[in-house]
C-alpha cells in the first residue's frame, strides 16, 4: 500500500525494557560486560528482560478510525507512545504521514507556575502550531476549557478538572491530520465528556485519522470502523468493534488460569458457540399466530437468525444455558411486534456456593450500543443465596418490546459476591438476536418509542 493511503502503518514493531532487581545491578550491566568481552569471558547480563510489545503490525487508513482495547498493561499506551515519537521502538518500525495531535498523558508538560494562557501557546507550539496559528485559535480554546477567568492565573492554582480541561481543549484544537487518544475521554464530568466526543465525532467527520485507546466499550464500537486486540504486547486480533469488544471483554473477565486458553482460542479466531442458544425443544420451525385477529402483524420465527458475534464467557462458578426468547404465552420468536410483551429466559447451573446472586439481561444495537437493561434484584442485599454446588435457576425477564424495526442481540448474565465484591459468575454476550417487525405507520424516529402523544395547533 502506497504511502498517501494509509497514515499510520506499523511494521514488526517490538520495544524492550530491561528490568534490574536492585539498583547496583544497573551499573554492573554498564562496567562488567565490557570488561567480561575484553577478558574473553562469557558475558553476563544483569537484569531480566521485559517485553513490552511483539512483532506487532498493522495500517491505519486515511480517514479510518481505529480502537486499540486490552487490559492493563497489555501495552497499548507503550504502542501509542511509539507512534507519536516519545519511545524509539527496540524493533520495527513506525511511518506516520501527517501532523499528529497526541491526547496522551494530558497536561504533562504543563509548567504549574504558568498561567493557564501561557500554558496553552507553550503546549500548542509543542504540538507544532505557528504563534500566529495559537493567536487565531486561541479564543476556541478559552471557550472549550470554559474555566472563565482562571485562563489567567497560575495552573498551581488550577483543580484537577480545570487541568485537563485545559489540556484537552488546546490539544483537541490542532485540527490534526491524525488525532492519537489514549483514555483522555474518561476525564472530567458527564457533560465535558460528551463535548470531547462530539469535537473528535466532528474531526473525524472532517477526514482525520483517528487512533482511539479506551477501556470503555460503548465509546470503542460507536466511534471506531475498526478495532485490535492488544494482549501481554501481542495484537491478538482486529476486526469489527463489537467482535473485538465480545473478545476484549471474555479475556477480561477470565478466570485465573484460563486467560492462556482464551487468549489462543482469539488468536486462531476459534471462538466458542453455543450450539443452539434457541433450542427450544424442536418448536422453533413452529410458524406463529396472529396474536390478535389475522389484520394484525403476526410474530415470527427464522431459524437462520442466529448471532454469529456469540462470546462465551468463561465460568466463574456458574454455567448459563437453553438461553430462549419466548412469546407471553411461552412459543419461541425471533420476529417482535413492537408494543407486544415478551420472555426472555435462561437456565443456570451453580458449580459452587454463592451469596447474593443477581441475575441481569441487556439488549444492544447492531453496533453494539447497550439500549436498556435491567437486574433481578435491585440492590446486594436482596440477591440470592446458593447454598451448594449443583443448585440451579430459572431464569426469566418479561419486557415490552418498545424497540423500533431494526435487528437486536441480547445479553445473559449472572453475578455473584466473592470477596466481599460483585463478580461475573458467567455472561453470554449476543446469545439471541431478534428482529422488531417493520411498522407501516411510525412517528417514532429513533431506536427507542416512548410512545409520546403529540398535539399540535394552527394559528393565523
Amino acid at each position: 500500500m502506497s504511502s498517501d493511503q494509509f497514515s499510520i502503518r506499523v511494521e514488526n514493531l517490538a520495544k524492550r525494557y530491561e528490568i534490574y532487581t536492585q539498583p547496583a545491578d544497573r551499573l554492573k550491566q554498564m562496567v562488567l560486560p565490557r570488561l567480561q568481552r575484553f577478558m574473553h569471558r562469557p558475558v553476563r547480563g544483569y537484569f531480566h528482560e521485559f517485553w513490552a510489545l511483539r512483532d506487532v503490525s498493522f495500517d491505519v487508513h486515511r480517514g479510518e478510525t481505529v480502537g486499540i482495547v486490552g487490559r492493563n498493561g497489555s501495552g497499548k499506551s507503550t504502542l501509542l507512545q511509539i507512534i507519536c515519537g516519545t519511545l524509539t521502538p527496540t524493533l520495527g518500525q513506525v511511518s506516520v504521514h501527517g501532523r499528529v495531535a497526541a491526547l496522551l498523558e494530558l497536561g504533562s508538560g504543563f509548567n504549574p507556575e504558568f498561567t493557564g494562557r501561557e500554558n496553552a501557546y507553550l503546549n500548542a507550539t509543542v504540538l507544532g502550531l505557528s504563534r500566529e496559528e495559537i493567536d487565531a485559535r486561541f479564543e476556541d480554546i478559552v471557550a472549550f476549557a470554559d474555566i472563565g477567568e482562571f485562563i489567567e492565573q497560575p495552573v498551581k492554582t488550577y483543580s484537577s478538572g480545570m487541568y485537563i480541561r485545559l489540556a484537552f481543549a488546546v490539544a483537541i484544537n490542532v485540527t490534526p491530520d491524525i488525532l492519537v487518544v489514549d483514555e483522555a475521554l474518561s476525564v472530567g464530568d458527564e457533560l465535558f465528556q460528551r463535548k470531547c466526543f462530539s469535537r473528535i465525532e466532528a474531526i473525524r467527520e472532517n477526514g482525520a485519522t483517528i487512533l482511539f485507546v479506551s477501556h470503555a466499550a460503548n465509546a470503542v464500537v460507536e466511534l471506531c470502523d475498526r478495532a485490535i486486540l492488544v494482549d501481554a504486547g501481542e495484537m491478538l486480533a482486529q476486526g469489527q468493534p463489537k467482535k473485538i469488544i465480545n473478545d476484549y471483554h471474555r479475556l477480561l473477565y477470565s478466570p485465573t488460569g484460563e486467560a492462556a486458553r482464551i487468549r489462543k482460542t482469539i488468536r486462531n479466531d476459534e471462538d466458542p458457540r453455543l450450539k443452539d442458544l434457541t433450542d427450544c425443544k424442536g418448536e422453533v420451525n413452529v410458524a406463529l399466530l396472529p396474536v390478535n385477529d389475522a389484520h394484525e402483524t403476526q410474530e415470527t420465527y427464522d431459524p437462520q437468525l442466529k448471532p454469529e458475534s456469540t462470546a462465551i464467557f468463561a465460568s466463574k462458578g456458574a454455567v448459563i444455558t437453553e438461553v430462549k426468547l419466548l412469546t407471553e404465552s411461552g412459543r419461541p420468536v425471533n420476529g417482535l411486534v413492537r408494543g407486544r410483551r415478551y420472555r426472555f429466559c435462561f437456565n443456570v447451573d451453580f458449580l459452587k456456593p454463592v451469596f447474593k446472586v443477581r441475575f441481569g439481561c441487556l439488549i444492544k444495537s447492531v453496533t453494539g450500543l447497550p439500549i436498556c437493561g435491567t437486574m433481578s434484584h435491585a440492590a446486594l442485599r436482596d440477591g440470592l443465596v446458593v447454598e451448594r454446588a449443583g443448585e440451579s435457576a430459572t431464569v426469566e425477564f418479561l419486557f415490552d418490546c418498545m424497540l423500533n424495526p431494526g435487528t437486536y442481540f441480547m445479553n445473559a448474565g449472572v453475578f455473584g459476591v466473592e470477596e466481599e465484591q460483585e463478580t461475573l459468575l458467567h455472561r453470554i454476550a449476543d446469545a439471541v438476536a431478534f428482529r422488531v417487525l417493520p411498522i407501516e405507520e411510525n412517528k417514532s424516529t429513533e431506536l427507542v418509542d416512548f410512545n409520546v402523544e403529540s398535539k399540535v395547533m394552527l394559528r393565523a
